[in-house]
C-alpha cells in the first residue's frame, strides 16, 4: 500500500550548502552525459525504479551490496544501472554532501531516462530517505515474473496501490529494453507443456525468434521487447501496437491484450502516443510514491551501495 509522505516537488531547494544548487539539474546533467556514451541506460533506469519500488517501496534497497540482498535475487541479476546511480551520487555529493538520498536519485534518474527516450517530462516529488534493509527473499516473493497471470498481476499491483490502467501502462515500460531467451523460450517450443508454440504469438515472429533462441542451445540471447525495430529504443506506444498484432515477447505482454480486464487500456494506449506519454508519466509518478520512507525513518546514505550505520543485530 502507499504510505502518506512529506515528499514535495522541489524538496531540495535551499537545502544544500550553496542555496542556489539545483539538485535535479545535477542529476539531469549526469544522466544526459552517460546517455551520450550508452543509450541503453534508458531501459536500465526505468527498470531500476520498478524493481526498487516494487519490493520494499522506493527506498533504494535494491542498490545495497551484500550476501542475500535484493540485488542477488534471480529477477534482479539482469538489472543494470547501478554504476549510473553511483556516478550521479558522486556528482550530487560533490555539490550537496549528505543531503540527497539514493532513493530520490533513482526516481529523478528514471524521469530523465523517460524524457531522453522521447517520453514526456514530468515533475517528481523528493524527500525520500534510504532504507536499511535489503533481502533477497523479499525480491523473490514480490517481484512479478514473466509468466504471471493477469489476475495475479492485478492483485500484486493493487497491493501497492496501483490500479489496472496504471498496471498496463507501467508494463509499457517494455517499450524499451530487451528480454533474454530464457524468459520466453517456452512460448516458442513448449507452451503450457503442449510441445507447440504459443498460438497467440504471430507465426512469423515465432519463426524469427527460433533462429535467435534455438531449442537446445545454452546461449541466452536477447531480443527487443518492442518488435518495431524503428522505435525499439524509444519511449512511445509502439509496444502496444505490436502486441495488438500478436507480437508480444513475454507472456504477460500478449495477455494484457487478450484479457477483458486489461485490453481496453491496451487499445487506448495503442491508439494514441500522446495519451500513452501522459499516462506513462503519471504512472511512473505513482510508482514513485509506493511505501516511501521519510524523516525520521531511514537515512541518507553516503554510498548508495551500503548503509551508513548497520543496525544492531536482533536478540
Amino acid at each position: 500500500m502507499i504510505m502518506q509522505s512529506t515528499c514535495l516537488v522541489g524538496y531540495y531547494k535551499g537545502k544544500c550548502p550553496n542555496n542556489c544548487t539545483d539538485v535535479e539539474a545535477i542529476v539531469r546533467s549526469s544522466v544526459t552525459s552517460q546517455f551520450g556514451l550508452d543509450p541503453t541506460i534508458i531501459p536500465q533506469l526505468i527498470r531500476l525504479q520498478f524493481h526498487d519500488c516494487f519490493v520494499r517501496g522506493c527506498d533504494a534497497s535494491i542498490l545495497l551490496d551484500g550476501n542475500s540482498t535484493e540485488k542477488t535475487a534471480t529477477p534482479n541479476l539482469t538489472v543494470r544501472g547501478f554504476n549510473v546511480i553511483d556516478r550521479i551520487k558522486f556528482a550530487v555529493e560533490d555539490q550537496c554532501p549528505g543531503v540527497v538520498s539514493c532513493a530520490d536519485i533513482i526516481i529523478m534518474a528514471a524521469r530523465e531516462a523517460v524524457f531522453l527516450g522521447g517520453g514526456q517530462f514530468y515533475n517528481v516529488t523528493t524527500g525520500r530517505r534510504d532504507g536499511l534493509i535489503s533481502l533477497e527473499s523479499d525480491a523473490l516473493a514480490l517481484l512479478p515474473h514473466a509468466n504471471i497471470s493477469i489476475s495475479d498481476s492485478i492483485a500484486t499491483f493493487a497491493s501497492r496501490g496501483i490500479d489496472v490502467p496504471d498496471m498496463v501502462t507501467l508494463i509499457g515500460g517494455h517499450t524499451v529494453g530487451f528480454a533474454r531467451c530464457s524468459s520466453f523460450k517456452d512460448r516458442l517450443y513448449n507452451f503450457n507443456n503442449t510441445g507447440q508454440a504459443d498460438p497467440t504469438m504471430d507465426t512469423l515472429l515465432v519463426t524469427v525468434l527460433k533462429q535467435t533462441c534455438p531449442q537446445n542451445s545454452a546461449t541466452n540471447n536477447i531480443v527487443n521487447l518492442d518488435q518495431n525495430t524503428a522505435s525499439a529504443n524509444t519511449v512511445d506506444n509502439s509496444y502496444y501496437q505490436q502486441i495488438k498484432i500478436n507480437r508480444g515477447i513475454l507472456r504477460i505482454d500478449q495477455e494484457i491484450d487478450l484479457d477483458f480486464q486489461t485490453s481496453p487500456t491496451v487499445r487506448l494506449l495503442a491508439y494514441s502516443n500522446v495519451i500513452f506519454n501522459a499516462q506513462f508519466a503519471a504512472a511512473m509518478f505513482k510508482l514513485g510514491a509506493v511505501n516511501v520512507l521519510t524523516e525520521p525513518l531511514g537515512e541518507i546514505r553516503t554510498s548508495c551501495r551500503s548503509i551508513n550505520h548497520p543496525p544492531p543485530p536482533s536478540r
